[in-house]
């Protein structure tokens, strides 16, 4: 290693961050309530503090200074000395290393000790008590980087929202089992854009790989302690780096090469980001970083007891949104994924937290206003779940434009109506046609409903037709974690069978269920293994299970019947690139006329009858029939109808005039049938879904 310096320039309070500027690096950290912090730096190991400096300037709440000549490599942490007064909301102990909250790199894992909290973990005065020992042996190492990487022959996809279809996968579990990726990057970035990947992805007819958390992420010590891993990753350690144990090279160009693979191949990327709370829990928690930094800056606290942190997260903490310097570093590390690395859109985890202000949600928070005016950020795909544990944390379809909300009402509406739940004919339609109810307002589209059939949290779709109750007994917590409610039905047994009937019951109702997502409008989301039937064994909380459990089996991809799923699962993804009135990018109202007297959206019974008021109201009506219509550019109406009978008989439907010729493109009770030509009558089975078209209608 070239000699450190012996002095400390003042350097520039921006950016955030330790900055290489090819002759030296400038280090900048925010805290509004630190009396000094200093810079530690180590060795190549990690292992041994060589050099310590005290940052010599501070400039609107920014402590700087410049090092010269070194560069990417160097190994550093922070240290703040400033008040420790839990009971006004500071946490300072100079004792503790802490890693920088911009750092773009780590070195090392968390190494669970009692030294890592700022207090005394056994004292009777709990976190009122003061910690004396040094953690840095403890701690990972923040590095510098230099980020330079030759974007200029890439080419980003922009699909357009009404044709995306979003592929939920984990990158470890997407390719660890995959035998065409070569041993040493499976599980891993390089994995990710494999060719054998790539190919797999556009059969299915994705268009954007939704990836679960690959910020830096700790390795809870509750699990560790039970044997057991954080696989999803959603406790973050860094919003700026990499999760390093996904790279198969010790270069992070891996990652950007994926990313750009991906993207030649007209994959958007998306990243499920976690910006509502961090990896160090509540007061009690660990001090690694932003607690040690400035917890009354970076925390929401309890308003007339800072002593305690606000947990709208369920997770301990709640990082403070309200505070310009913390959306400044959600915004900067968004930024930076976008520009550095290439990604298309952000997933917000508990998207709602983020949106809270002092009086709870609002869709014009300060965060909500920087994403949708920054010139990068404004122009990406923007996804957010709309819910958080705190109070009235349930705010779907209450977002602001430019947002594609995760909808739970069209997951458990198709779930239980597939099921054979009594009354839900009239919900179904409102989930079929875009969840209007929902988003139509302030000029929203279809795909502001993100439509999913299953997400990582729950059953995959297989386990929603094999499982009843829950099965999370490999999670250690006695099979009391996870959702007790899952709108589930097995179908005749608990788990696998040998009973070809109830086999033959669950694969038409996973296609039929996969046919109505293809066929609603809003943007679907199919969960990685779901084209091909993967299970989880009854698993509904599998965060702690890497393994098996949770890894993608292509094995069971490759049998008879895994092949004949993904082969269906292409099919609709084919027809609904082919029919525009399958992904209409705007809402549909009933009242539009292509011609021939066939409005843009239309319901009717079995009988070819229009339903009334009774009938939607019907709580043992079962059957239904959709049919959308409009002009295409060479004056034709293009329509499609769905069919749908979820009763346990086949029913014959009536269709409705014009009496055109007619198509069925699809049906699931039959995913061997290819397209044929039917007349005014068509038989669904039961428990299935049908999709039929006509032949070159004229409009008038």
């Amino acid at each position: 290693m070239t000699a450190l310096p012996d002095r400390i320039l003042a350097g520039s309070p921006h950016p955030l961050g330790a900055t290489f500027d090819g002759e030296g690096v400038n280090f900048a950290v925010f805290s509004a309530n630190a009396d000094r912090i200093e810079l530690c730096l180590f060795d190549a190991n990690g292992k041994r503090e060589l050099k310590r400096f005290t940052l010599p300037e501070c400039t609107d709440e920014v402590w700087h200074g410049y090092l010269p000549d070194v560069g990417p490599g160097l190994l550093y942490g922070y240290r703040a000395h400033g008040p420790y007064e839990p009971e006004a909301g500071h946490r300072f102990n100079p004792n503790k290393l802490l890693l920088d909250p911009y750092a773009r790199k780590l070195f090392g894992e968390i190494k669970w000790t009692d030294a890592l909290h700022g207090y005394q973990i056994r004292s009777k005065k709990e976190d009122l008590s003061f910690d004396k020992r040094d953690s840095a042996a403890a701690m990972p190492k923040a590095v510098v980087v230099d980020d330079h990487f030759d974007w200029s022959r890439d080419v980003k996809p922009n699909t357009p929202w009404s044709e995306t279809v979003i592929y939920e996968a984990h990158v470890k579990g997407l390719t660890k089992l995959m035998e065409l990726v070569p041993p040493r990057e499976r599980g891993t970035y390089a994995g990710l854009g494999h060719p054998a990947v790539i190919k797999h992805l556009k059969r299915i007819g994705v268009t954007a790989i939704e990836l679960l958390p690959i910020h830096s992420f700790t390795q809870d010590r509750f699990l560790q302690e039970k044997g057991l891993r954080n696989y999803w990753g959603y406790n973050t350690l860094g919003f700026f780096a990499p999760e390093q144990a996904y790279f198969a090279t010790d270069t992070q160009d891996e990652l950007r090469r994926a990313v750009h693979r991906l993207h030649k191949a007209g994959i958007e990327v998306i990243l499920d980001v976690v910006y509502n709370h961090t990896c160090e829990g509540s007061e009690k928690g660990p001090t690694l970083s932003w607690r040690g930094l400035d917890n009354a800056s970076y925390y929401r606290l309890v308003q007339d007891q800072p002593r305690y942190t606000i947990n709208d997260t369920g997770t301990g903490n709640t990082l403070n949104l309200s505070k310009a310097r913390v959306i400044q570093m959600v915004a900067d590390s968004l930024r930076y994924w976008a520009t550095s690395f290439g990604i298309d859109g952000f997933r917000f985890d508990l998207g709602l937290t983020l949106g809270r202000e002092a009086d709870g949600f609002d869709p014009g928070a300060a965060f909500f206003d920087v994403l949708r005016q920054d010139p990068v950020l404004g122009r990406l795909k923007l996804l957010t779940e709309p819910w958080d544990v705190g109070p009235g944390g349930y705010e779907l379809g209450n977002f602001p434009p430019g947002f594609s909300e995760w909808n739970d009402k069209y997951r458990d509406t198709v779930r239980k109506y597939w099921r054979g739940d009594p009354g839900q004919r009239g919900d179904l339609a409102a989930r079929l046609s875009g969840s209007g109810d929902l988003f139509d307002r302030r000029a929203r589209r279809p795909w502001a409903s993100l439509n999913m059939l299953a997400a990582h949290d729950g059953y995959t779709l297989a386990d929603t037709v094999m499982y009843e109750q829950r099965h999370n007994e490999a999670n250690k917590e006695d099979n009391r974690d996870g959702h007790s409610e899952n709108y589930s039905r097995n179908w005749g047994a608990e788990g696998p069978t040998d009973d070809e009937n109830i086999k033959a019951a669950r694969g038409r109702v996973m296609r039929s269920m996969m046919t109505t997502l293809m066929a609603s409008l809003g943007t679907p989301m199919i969960v990685a293994g779901d084209e091909f039937g993967r299970t989880q064994h009854g698993n509904n909380n599998a965060y702690c299970q890497d393994n098996e459990i949770s890894w993608l089996d292509w094995n069971a991809a490759a049998s008879e019947d895994g092949e004949a799923m993904i082969a269906f699962t292409a099919r609709l993804a084919e027809l609904r690139r082919r029919y525009q009135v399958l992904r209409a990018p705007h809402f549909l109202y009933g009242q539009d006329t292509p011609g021939q007297g066939v409005n843009d959206i239309e319901w009717w019974d079995e009988r070819g009858n229009q339903l009334s008021a009774d009938d939607w109201n019907n709580p043992e009506g079962r059957a239904l029939m959709m049919r959308r219509a409009s002009k295409t550019e060479d004056d034709r109406i293009e329509a499609v109808s769905l069919l749908l009978n979820a009763s346990a008989d086949p029913i014959t439907f009536t269709l409705p005039p014009p009496h055109n010729d007619r198509t069925v493109l699809i049906d699931s009770a039959k995913p061997e049938q290819g397209e044929i030509a039917i007349g005014d009558t068509y038989e669904v089975g039961p428990q299935s879904a049908v999709l039929i078209t006509w032949h070159d209608a004229i409009a008038s």
